[in-house]
């Protein structure tokens, strides 16, 4: 499964990178939809994300974060934060492409291979683009193809039945699904499976 990943997160990282080119004329001090950060600071904290699971997968530590830390500061143009996100996110599907099916690598949520951090790092760049675009009403739906395989790695328990889309919503806390109301405290699980 680890093949598929690396197309993925590209395809992740394109839709959302396009997504947030409509939004880089905002003022993006504001809260990205119902966060508490700013928008600034989710787009900071993506960049850690994509940037920080490909280096965890070079490092390979079994205890711990790695010491690089890539950040967005506030006041940078949204269009070069947006820049940076396409960066990351084309590092972290370069790295899944060359790491071997044997290596793991630390996350708190679970010891995870490449798959697993290909999952994750789909997983951050959907809900954050979808959390900054909020902020300012650009609406576009979560694409399934890029959902469905998200929760089948991270959520095991995830209910069926419903899209992909609005499961992952539900999965993270952003909606409730028909007869299940919204999550308020969740996590994912990266382990090997």
């Amino acid at each position: 499964m680890t093949n598929m990943w690396p197309e993925l997160v590209t395809e992740a990282t394109d839709f959302s990178t396009s997504v947030l080119d409509k939004c880089a004329d905002q003022d993006w001090l504001r809260p990205a939809g119902e966060l508490e950060w700013s928008c600034y600071q989710t787009i900071s904290h993506l960049s850690q994300a994509v940037f920080g699971y490909a280096g965890l997968l070079i490092a390979q530590p079994v205890d711990r974060w790695i010491g690089l830390r890539i950040s967005v500061d506030d006041g940078t143009p949204p269009e070069l934060a947006v820049e940076g996100l396409h960066i990351g996110g084309t590092l972290l599907a370069s790295t899944i492409r060359t790491t071997g099916p044997e290596v793991r690598a630390f996350h708190p949520w679970g010891t995870a291979d490449a798959a697993g951090f290909g999952a994750m790092g789909v997983l951050e760049v959907l809900l954050h683009s979808r959390d900054i675009a909020q902020t300012f009403g650009v609406e576009q739906p979560l694409p399934d193809e890029l959902c469905r395989p998200t929760v089948e790695r991270l959520f095991p328990d995830a209910p069926s039945g419903f899209r992909p889309a609005e499961t992952l919503l539900w999965c993270t806390g952003r909606a409730a699904l028909p007869g299940l109301g919204r999550q308020t405290d969740w996590r994912w699980y990266a382990d090997v499976r």
